[in-house]
């Protein structure tokens, strides 16, 4: 068979918790015009001259409050994915590489090595199950130009987005089923998505309609729970999708509910977004105003149904009958 490989690609995370290494994180990420669409000549003096001198700092505290003793939890998680999924595709031949859009492993910098052993097919599963043109166009963005120079192109299959996997719907239905049976129904479970612009959307990004398939499909598994779809990480004063997570876990606290649980279905592994922001962060808003248990119930990782799902989805595209 062709040499054939597995690309999969996630955001990305600083090398270290420090703030040089975040600085210069944040530099590559939010050059991104996938990521900020402002014209550069009005955005560029904004993002060196302010946000750069600012934000690094803070950033770094909160990525301390998540690191662990083997590095950052994004780029375990993926190497965990990596491995898990490698081991699933042995009778193939298929070799399986992780890469991100920013920091390392550097995206070009995999694909070069991939270029070097001689790849003639190449099958691209960006980890964000939902479409956005700030994540999965960035990734195809980042795949053109580094194959812009080759003379000999693989092959190329590129998966958009897994909203409604069956196997991805189960392996988020697995660990609510695990957190109801160990704690009881919530009062409420939140599915916290990352939010974008509301702007994006009216210019043509389709992730809020990605989400709500992913989201009805998780409110037919559990009908009797009481479910709300909400979004985080708003950056910027542009407005952005609502509602948004923590103003909904505070205006829920005040209104009575006692216990809430969140989830996260856009974040294929666990991040900064997920163990810091709503674990700690969110966590403490909603007792603040009064809330007395809440609970972040982890993302799919390298759960077995996860793997599954990434399976499934390089296996339909291989060609070939196992």
């Amino acid at each position: 068979m062709e040499k054939t490989a597995v690309l999969l690609v996630n955001l990305g995370t600083p090398d270290a918790p420090d703030e040089k290494s975040v600085r210069r994180y944040l530099a590559e990420f939010l050059s991104d015009p996938r990521v900020i669409d402002l014209p550069r000549w009005k955005w560029l003096p904004i993002l060196h001259g302010i946000i750069l001198r600012v934000r690094p700092k803070k950033s770094a505290m909160l990525y301390q409050s998540v690191w662990t003793d083997a590095g950052s939890p994004l780029l375990l998680n993926g190497r965990r994915q990596q491995a898990a999924l490698q081991e699933r595709l042995t009778d193939t031949g298929v070799k399986v590489v992780l890469a991100m859009s920013y920091g390392k492993p550097n995206l070009d910098a995999e694909l070069q090595k991939l270029h070097q052993w001689g790849v003639r097919r190449l099958v691209v599963v960006p980890l964000y199950p939902q479409y956005s043109s700030t994540t999965v166009g960035s990734i195809w963005d980042g795949l053109q130009c580094s194959l812009a120079d080759w003379r000999d192109l693989p092959e190329l299959t590129f998966i958009r987005d897994y909203p409604d996997q069956p196997s991805y719907i189960e392996a988020l239905a697995n660990r609510i089923h695990n957190y109801v049976a160990e704690h009881g129904a919530p009062d409420r479970l939140l599915l916290s998505y990352h939010g974008i612009p509301i702007r994006y959307a009216q210019n043509g990004d389709d992730y809020p309609q990605r989400c709500q398939i992913t989201t009805e499909l998780i409110k037919q598994q559990f009908p009797e729970l009481s479910i709300l779809e909400t979004f985080q990480s708003k950056f910027g004063n542009e407005e952005w999708l609502k509602p948004a997570t923590i103003d909904t876990v505070r205006a829920l606290a005040a209104q009575g509910s006692k216990q809430i649980a969140v989830i996260a279905p856009g974040f294929s592994a666990d991040c900064l977004e997920t163990l810091q922001e709503l674990a700690q962060e969110n966590a403490r808003a909603f007792y603040e105003a009064g809330g007395q248990q809440f609970s972040y119930i982890p993302a799919v990782n390298d759960h077995p149904f996860f793997i599954d799902c990434l399976e499934d989805l390089v296996r339909q595209r291989l060609h070939h009958s196992y």
